[in-house]
């Protein structure tokens, strides 16, 4: 069975955020993820994944003015400064929690852009010298449009196609099925073709983005394929629970009993 980390950005909001930690390590978990921690300290936060007994596997890099529509920094022309910085902040947290996977967003611009492309490569492979110092993998992740109209980073050849294009050893593939069944389809074979270059994967249902098991796809035989495959990584759980987090749990009883 996959090793999962449960998002603390969509699961177990009934408690704040920072008593998000136990109450994920009460629920079983032993690893856990999150979208941008930067509201709070890093040392609060350490204090209190140390005392829940819990890893922080992975976050996002700042990105940017999430209020006025910016989701990402990355491939923005003229805010290489920005980006820089974003940087700095992650890598620094990410040495404060002992993380070792930061998502770089893409940030909104059209992919036949040649200015926008530029930018995004030159982000990546300073961000990539950044985190190799570090002992960072960096992953970049295809978000549907549906969820974020306009991202630049839309489409999972377009991913591997600039993986292969940057030729860095510390930046991978972040392989969301849920994004990737609204965007292409195709969830097993994308898994098995995929797989050299994926860095970490994270589930929920679809259309609904709920827990595994209620929606259209069968999300039991898509992690039962990560098994087969020999996927060892992570598989963070960034889905909203339809009701309370713990209620909405049953779905590790079905998969560990193969029901």
């Amino acid at each position: 069975m996959p090793h999962f980390a449960a998002n603390l950005s969509m699961m177990f909001t009934e408690h704040g955020f920072l008593d998000r930690f136990q109450a994920a390590a009460d629920a079983g978990f032993d690893a856990v993820e999150f979208q941008f921690p930067y509201e709070f300290r890093a040392a609060d936060i350490a204090a209190r994944s140390t005392a829940a007994g819990v890893e922080v596997v992975l976050f996002n890099l700042p990105p940017g003015d999430w209020e006025a529509g910016e989701r990402g920094l990355a491939a923005l022309p003229g805010r290489r400064a920005a980006f820089d910085q974003s940087v700095g902040t992650g890598l620094d947290y990410a040495a404060a929690l002992g993380t070792k996977r930061l998502h770089v967003m893409a940030g909104i611009g059209n992919p036949a852009d040649a200015a926008t492309d530029a930018a995004y490569v030159v982000s990546l492979n300073h961000a990539a010298d950044a985190a190799a110092e570090a002992g960072v993998m960096l992953m970049i992740e295809p978000i549907n449009g549906r969820d974020m109209p306009g991202y630049f980073l839309n489409d999972f050849d377009q991913a591997v196609a600039l993986i292969d294009r940057l030729g860095r050893p510390n930046i991978a593939l972040q392989f969301d099925i849920y994004h990737r069944q609204i965007l292409q389809g195709d969830v097993l074979s994308g898994l098995e073709q995929l797989l050299p270059v994926i860095g970490h994967v994270q589930i929920a249902s679809v259309p609904g983005r709920n827990e595994p098991g209620s929606g259209e796809l069968d999300d039991f035989l898509v992690l039962a394929a990560l098994d087969r495959l020999g996927y060892r990584g992570l598989v963070g759980c960034e889905y909203r629970p339809a009701g309370s987090t713990l209620a909405g749990l049953g779905w590790r009883e079905r998969l560990a009993s193969g029901s």
